[in-house]
């Protein structure tokens, strides 16, 4: 084999390699926490689990992400509304201000301030499936929520 004819098979092998698609799987998927905001935003909440403790039954305490950077939700009897900056898996939210009407019974008054206490504590959350993860800090388990079927159009 003369030196044009090896040059021109070494450049057919170069042309096939180059050509033909990957079968090479990675065994680990690429990070999803940068797909993590846009996983949130448009998202409503509701929470089951607050910490290890039960939601009580009947209360519906929700959270919902109607645009980026900003939360909103019903504490327990109390709407409340805030910033909430999500980058990978880490979330903080910023003030929470909310309405002040008296809750009718002391178990649900105490769930409202154990659950906007929490939300401040907030440091990085876990999609899996329906449920959102939330771990803050002081607590030893997460806020649990499932997601709620989205509005009709």
């Amino acid at each position: 084999m003369n030196k044009a004819e090896s040059l021109v098979g070494m450049a057919f092998l170069a042309f096939l390699v180059m050509g033909c698609p990957s079968t090479h799987n990675p065994t680990t998927s690429p990070s999803k926490q940068n797909s993590a905001p846009a996983s949130l935003t448009g998202t409503e909440w509701i929470l089951q689990d607050l910490a290890g403790t039960p939601a009580l039954p009947n209360v519906k305490a929700t959270l919902a992400f109607p645009e980026a950077g900003r939360a909103v939700g019903n504490a327990s009897c109390n709407r409340f509304t805030g910033s909430a900056e999500i980058s990978g898996d880490t979330i903080k939210f910023g003030m929470l201000a909310s309405t002040r009407m008296a809750c009718a019974d002391n178990a649900v008054s105490s769930q409202e301030t154990e659950y906007l206490k929490a939300l401040a504590a907030a440091k990085r959350f876990a999609l899996k499936d329906s449920t959102l993860l939330i771990y803050a800090e002081g607590y030893d388990k997460p806020l649990r929520f499932t997601r709620t079927a989205p509005a009709p159009p």
